[in-house]
């Protein structure tokens, strides 16, 4: 098997590196050729990617977070070369939603090596230009994007706990934003659902934030996406509401309404929505499944 393993040096965390070549050679002690990709910038590791899959490497992995994660999702959706993840990045919540977030580098280059995959969905998102992008963990508009703002723009401190500063944060400005949410649900009917909301999020996985299980009964392989409203309410009952969403067991409150969709439009004004930690476009935008479209290497069960 030939691997191209992909490091981004210009993501934010800065580990990515160190893991990549561990896990390059432990790939190659057990028989798998392995050659580390490393571009400058976003747009150049998926450049190098391309090339790479354009001379048949038989496999993609990845050595990063979220962000690295998605740039090779964007390149091997669809096309049945299977994916590995060697978690090394802020978040992982796309590692976590396939059960691998606690493999460390060297049981996660075994899972590549040993060769069990599995496929999973995708969600793919069309803006309004009509282009169109993937992504494998979960959407974020609203309170959540303005959190991302604000996280991504803190340099201290590192890991997920910035996501809970930046929360607390943008608690201080919160209001409701004047939505139009255009469901498609899983038996085909369709809602149009308007009024103010905090945030609507989407999610194909579970978590994102660094483990922050927002869509809790999230499943990548059923062929479905989950949809999260959550309406205005004071700010001392929100702020209340954290704890619950942090236990994943928000369902149950009233102002959170979750949904099992095939599509959903979400549209509202001056809000940008990130999808795997980074911005994917502004509102608004069409989000759908792609069942099937990824093969990941997953561990033995």
């Amino acid at each position: 098997m030939n691997v191209a393993l992909l490091v981004n040096p210009a993501a934010r965390a800065g580990a990515h590196t160190g893991a990549a070549t561990h896990a390059a050679e432990r790939l190659r002690a057990h028989g798998v050729k392995t050659a580390i990709i490393s571009g400058g910038s976003a747009a150049e590791s998926s450049e190098l990617l391309r090339a790479a899959i354009a001379l048949g490497t038989d496999a993609v992995a990845v050595a990063g977070g979220d962000g690295t994660v998605n740039l090779a999702i964007q390149e091997v959706a669809g096309t049945g070369i299977p994916l590995g993840i060697i978690p090394a990045g802020t978040g992982n919540d796309f590692a976590a939603t396939l059960g691998l977030r606690e493999l460390d580098v060297a049981a996660a280059a075994d899972t590549i090596a040993a060769g069990v995959t599995r496929t999973v969905d995708l969600a793919r998102v069309t803006r309004e230009d009509g282009s169109t992008a993937f992504f494998g963990s979960v959407l974020a508009s609203g309170f959540d994007s303005k959190v991302n703002d604000r996280a991504n723009a803190m340099r201290w401190p590192r890991g997920g706990s910035r996501y809970n500063i930046a929360i607390l944060v943008e608690f201080l400005t919160l209001s409701g934003i004047p939505y139009d949410v255009d469901i498609e649900f899983a038996d085909g009917s369709r809602e149009r659902i308007g009024g103010d909301l905090v945030m609507a999020t989407v999610g194909n996985g579970r978590t994102y934030g660094g483990g922050i299980p927002i869509c809790p009964d999230a499943d990548p392989a059923d062929g479905l996406l989950d949809l999260v409203l959550v309406r205005p309410a004071g700010r001392l009952r929100l702020l209340r509401l954290l704890p619950r969403v942090y236990a994943g067991t928000h369902a149950s409150v009233p102002e959170v309404a979750m949904h099992r969709v095939r599509s959903v439009r979400l549209s509202a004004s001056g809000v940008t929505a990130y999808a795997d930690g980074d911005p994917i476009g502004a509102l608004p935008l069409t989000i759908d499944v792609a069942p099937g479209a990824l093969t990941v290497f997953a561990p033995a069960s």
